[in-house]
């Protein structure tokens, strides 16, 4: 027994530890996903971005269950109110005050004074406004709120029709989040179609397929964006314009994908590997999909998860701009556009919450593209 396992073990004497870990590799000790995610847990800042980006997308799935309420649902006598204080006793356990506002008459400034004999009752699973989960499922519990519906409930502040900015805030990460992800996934079939026949094929075709991709990315980002946002008709729905925006985005953002995968296209397909799958009768899409691909999935990976934050950024410009999603649809950028008022700001500035939330969530993504594009090359 000592002999066969003197057999298998490879000779590490005289290799380095890349080498090392590479032969036992090869022996069928270290498959390749343990050595990525060996690589990745060793950036501590792509660590951190994982470790706040699991629960932001959690709760953005599950959005009406952990928001107070539903993002439409509005206390129009309490534009603007602060934030309120959870306060914990004997008698009332969990609660927080309610507010008594007065209006000065000659700049008709609202203020908010705590009123301490309106007291409202907060718990946790309890119920309110009804939202769906996952589609058909149907249920109207929150995981904290008002015990009792409908009771004004600000932990965040309110915006300027009395609407709780937290519960807005939730339910638009899922727009911001979600958008940001379907944008990259067809932006990477686009730059993984074009890109591929452009550096497989080569020629006339690579070089027609070039020039396209040098006139998009020369026209200004923004000045693109506003184009093709404003030639969308008034009349589309929230949802419509939803999949319009996450269109708009893909079309502009293959070009760079697009132009990393020809070059490894142009640098793999005169490889032995390449060259032994056309002798062996593979066809042309077996070559690309079954070979070329694969052997720099790693890379593609790492493109994607930097691209994503991009996406997230340029949803939440134009909505900002007031080009891209609109009321009542709730984006973090939709958010955004009501802290364009100075006045509003200086008196309200927890209407800015949501580009904290934007800046946090981009953060945390370049935060884990860095430490997938380390993971990529285990060996380095």
């Amino acid at each position: 027994m000592v002999q066969q396992t003197e057999a298998i073990a490879p000779d590490t004497q005289h290799e380095t530890p890349q080498e090392v870990v590479k032969s036992l590799r090869d022996h069928g000790a270290l498959p390749q996903w343990r050595l990525m995610w060996r690589q990745f847990r060793r950036h501590r800042l792509a660590l951190i971005g994982l470790i706040v980006l699991i629960p932001i997308y959690f709760i953005a799935v599950f959005a009406g269950f952990f928001a107070p309420s539903s993002a439409d649902t509005a206390h129009t006598a309490l534009p603007y109110a602060p934030p309120q204080r959870v306060h914990v006793s004997a008698e009332h356990g969990m609660f927080v005050y309610g507010y008594s506002s007065t209006r000065n008459q000659e700049t008709f400034e609202q203020t908010f004074t705590v009123d301490k004999s309106k007291i409202v009752d907060v718990g946790w699973f309890v119920r309110g406004d009804q939202y769906s989960i996952l589609g058909p499922i149907k249920s109207n519990i929150h995981l904290i709120g008002p015990t009792k519906a409908g009771e004004a409930f600000f932990l965040v502040g309110a915006d300027q029709s009395g609407r709780d900015l937290l519960s807005r805030l939730i339910h638009g990460a899922r727009v911001s989040l979600s958008i940001g992800l379907v944008g990259v996934f067809a932006s990477f079939l686009l730059g993984m179609m074009i890109g591929g026949i452009s550096g497989y094929v080569g020629g006339r075709v690579d070089n027609i397929i070039q020039r396209i991709i040098e006139f998009i990315m020369s026209v200004p980002t923004l000045p693109l964006w506003m184009a093709l946002s404003a030639a969308l008709p008034g009349s589309w729905g929230p949802l419509t314009r939803y999949f319009a925006i996450t269109v708009i985005l893909s079309l502009i953002g293959w070009t760079g994908l697009a132009r990393d995968v020809r070059g490894r296209f142009l640098s793999l397909r005169e490889e032995d590997f390449v060259m032994a799958a056309r002798l062996d009768g593979v066809g042309r899409t077996g070559i690309i999909f079954g070979h070329m691909v694969p052997s720099f999935a790693s890379h593609i990976i790492a493109s994607i998860s930097m691209a994503v934050p991009r996406m997230i950024l340029a949803e939440t410009s134009l909505s900002f701009l007031g080009l891209g999603l609109q009321p009542p649809a709730v984006s973090w950028g939709v958010l955004l556009e009501g802290a364009q008022n100075i006045r509003a700001v200086a008196t309200a500035p927890w209407l800015l919450t949501p580009g904290l939330a934007v800046v946090v969530v981009v953060l945390a993504m370049n935060f884990v593209g860095d430490g997938l594009r380390d993971a990529a090359d285990p060996y380095k």
